[in-house]
C-alpha cells in the first residue's frame, strides 16, 4: 500500500458534489476535541449518522453520547468499518490505525475544514480568522445574529471552537440552526482556512504564529489575502493590526472597495493619514467612553463605546449605535465592533445588534470570572501568546483598576515558549505577581526541546520583575492563592489544563 498523505489544504474530489444523504456514517477521530465535537453536533442535528472516537472521556464526549451521538475510547481500525466518510484534524497522523484502516477499506477522507466548507454551501456564512479574537468574535456574531435575527436570519448556526458563558451557565459552541446564516470559526493554523468561500470574511488581526506550518510571516500573510480574497460580499479588518494593511495592499481595487476597516481612531484622521492605502475601503470609528455609570455597573456592562457605520455598511445612511458590553477591554470593543459589523452586513439591523450584544457573557475561558472568595476574585482565560496575555492584563486593569493582580501562567507548547520567551516576559511584566508553572506539551515532545522551561521565559525579566518558575501547577496554585488579599485578582492563564486550576485557588481560598 502506498503511503498516506494527509494534506489539510487538499479539496477532496467528491466534496462540491456530495450532498446531505450521501454522507453516509461519519466517523470523527479525536471527536471530543473543540473543533471536532461542534461539527459532529451540527451533522448530528441535520440528521446525519455520526460516531467517533477519542483517546479518553471528557465533558464533551459525554455530552456527545447523552445527544446519542457513538463515541469509542481508543482508537482502532475496527471502529471505522462502516463508516462512509472519516473526518480528521491536523492533529491526527497518517500512521493513525483508523486512517490506515479508513485508506485501506475505501472510505472518504476529509479534513475537519472540508465538513465546514461542505457546510458553508448552502448558506450566507461568516468567517472569522485571526491571530487573536476570533473565537470571542465568531461567538459575539452568533449570539446577535439568535437574538436579533428576523425572519430567515433567525435561528443561525454557529461552529465555534469553545463554549459560550450565558446567563444561564455554558451553552456550547456548535448547533445546526434552521436559518439562512452559517457562523464559522476559521481556524489558520494549518492553511485549510483557503478553501472557505464566504459570504463576510472578518479577519481580527494577523500576527505571526504558527511558524511550524507557515516557515514565516510572509507566509503566514499570503494565507490570510487567500482566504479574504475568497470572500464574496464584504472583507471586515482591524485597522489598528499593521498587518492587516499589508493584507489591504494585495487586494485588487475592487477587493478594497468592498473592505471594511474598524478602528479606535478618529474616522476623518484616520482617513487623512490613511488617504493613499484605503483604496476606497470604507471606515468604521470606535468611541470609548472613560467612565461607566451606576446603572451600567449595576447591570454588569464592563465597556461601553460609540460606533460609527458607513452607508456601506449601513445601508440606507451612516448611523452611530452605542455597544454596551459585559467583557473588558479595548481588544473586545473591536472583537465587538467588527461582530456587529458583520451581522449588519447579512442583514441585521443595526440597532437590534448593539442590543442583542448586552446579552454576550464572553465565550468560555475569555476573561471567565470563576468565583470571588473574601474579596479575591479569581478568573480563568485561555491567552496563550504574548498579545493575547498583554491584552488580558490591560482588560484586568482596565476592569480592577485598584486591584494587585496575580498570574499563573502555563506556556503552551515548548516551542511557543522558545521563540516567543522574551515576549512572554514582557507582558506579564504588566501583572504584579507571576508564576510561570511547567509546559503544557501538547502535540509536542520536551526531548524535541531541550532546556526549555518555565525558567526559559523566567530569565528574561526585567529588573524589579515580581515572576517565578514553578513546576507543579497544583502547588504553584495553592501557593499564589497563599499571598492573596482581599481586593486581589488572580488569574490562571494558557490554552492548556491549567483551566483546572481555577477551582485549586478557589478551594485553597476557602480552607484558609
Amino acid at each position: 500500500m502506498t503511503d498516506i498523505i494527509l494534506d489539510p489544504t487538499a479539496v477532496p474530489t467528491d466534496w462540491n458534489t456530495t450532498k446531505l444523504d450521501g454522507l453516509g456514517t461519519v466517523h470523527f477521530i479525536g471527536i471530543g476535541g473543540a473543533g471536532m465535537s461542534v461539527l459532529a453536533e451540527i451533522l448530528h442535528g441535520m440528521g446525519v449518522d455520526v460516531q467517533g472516537s477519542d483517546r479518553e472521556r471528557s465533558a464533551k464526549t459525554d455530552r456527545l453520547e447523552q445527544l446519542g451521538i457513538r463515541v469509542f475510547i481508543g482508537q482502532q481500525a475496527e471502529h471505522v468499518a462502516h463508516a462512509h466518510i472519516v473526518v480528521w484534524s491536523s492533529a491526527i497522523k497518517a500512521d493513525n490505525p483508523e486512517i490506515i484502516a479508513a485508506a485501506q477499506q475505501g472510505s472518504v477522507l476529509w479534513h475537519r475544514s472540508d465538513v465546514l466548507a461542505w457546510l458553508m454551501r448552502a448558506r450566507d456564512t461568516v468567517t472569522v480568522a485571526g491571530a487573536h479574537g476570533k473565537t470571542t468574535t465568531s461567538a459575539m456574531i452568533a449570539t446577535i445574529i439568535t437574538h436579533a435575527g428576523q425572519g430567515a436570519l433567525a435561528d443561525p448556526s454557529y461552529a465555534i471552537g469553545g463554549s459560550l458563558q450565558s446567563a444561564h451557565g455554558h451553552t456550547d459552541g456548535g448547533h445546526a440552526g434552521k436559518g439562512s446564516v452559517f457562523v464559522a470559526e476559521a481556524d489558520e493554523s494549518d492553511g485549510s482556512f483557503v478553501k472557505y468561500r464566504p459570504q463576510v470574511a472578518v479577519i481580527t488581526n494577523i500576527e505571526a504564529e504558527h511558524l511550524d506550518h507557515y516557515g514565516d510571516e510572509a507566509h503566514y500573510i499570503e494565507a490570510f489575502v487567500a482566504h479574504a480574497q475568497h470572500a464574496q460580499r464584504a472583507i471586515v479588518l482591524c485597522g489598528d493590526d499593521a498587518n492587516s494593511w499589508r493584507l489591504l495592499q494585495s487586494l485588487s481595487d475592487d477587493e478594497a472597495a468592498h473592505t471594511v476597516i474598524v478602528t479606535t481612531e478618529d474616522a476623518q484622521v484616520f482617513a487623512t493619514h490613511h488617504e493613499r492605502e484605503l483604496r476606497g475601503a470604507h471606515i468604521v470609528s470606535i468611541e470609548q467612553e472613560r467612565e461607566r455609570t451606576v446603572e451600567q455597573a449595576a447591570s454588569g456592562i464592563v465597556e461601553s463605546c460609540l460606533v460609527h457605520l458607513p452607508q456601506f455598511v449601513a445601508g440606507d445612511q451612516e448611523r452611530s449605535v452605542t455597544l454596551q458590553l459585559r467583557v473588558p477591554g479595548v481588544h473586545n470593543a473591536r472583537n465587538a465592533a467588527q461582530a456587529v459589523v458583520a451581522s449588519v452586513l447579512v442583514g441585521v439591523s443595526a440597532q437590534a445588534a448593539a442590543q442583542a450584544l448586552t446579552e454576550f457573557y464572553g465565550a468560555a475561558r475569555r476573561f471567565e470570572i470563576r468565583g470571588v472568595v473574601d474579596g479575591i476574585t479569581v478568573v480563568d482565560d485561555y491567552s496563550h501568546h504574548p498579545t493575547e496575555i498583554a491584552a488580558l492584563l490591560h482588560a484586568a486593569r482596565r476592569r480592577f483598576p485598584d486591584a494587585n493582580i496575580r498570574v499563573l501562567f502555563q506556556p503552551h507548547l515548548y516551542s511557543r515558549a522558545k521563540f516567543f520567551a522574551q515576549n512572554f516576559a514582557s507582558a506579564l511584566a504588566l501583572a504584579d505577581d507571576v508564576i510561570v508553572t511547567g509546559i503544557f506539551a501538547a502535540r509536542e515532545q520536551a526531548s524535541d526541546y531541550p532546556g526549555i522551561s518555565a525558567a526559559t521565559i523566567v530569565k528574561y525579566a526585567s529588573t524589579g520583575q515580581h515572576i517565578e518558575a514553578g513546576s507543579d501547577m497544583h502547588e504553584d496554585a495553592v501557593r499564589l492563592a497563599g499571598r492573596a488579599q482581599s481586593g486581589d485578582v488572580l488569574i490562571t492563564v494558557g490554552a492548556g489544563d491549567i483551566t483546572n486550576m481555577a477551582s485549586v485557588m478557589l478551594t485553597a481560598l476557602q480552607q484558609r
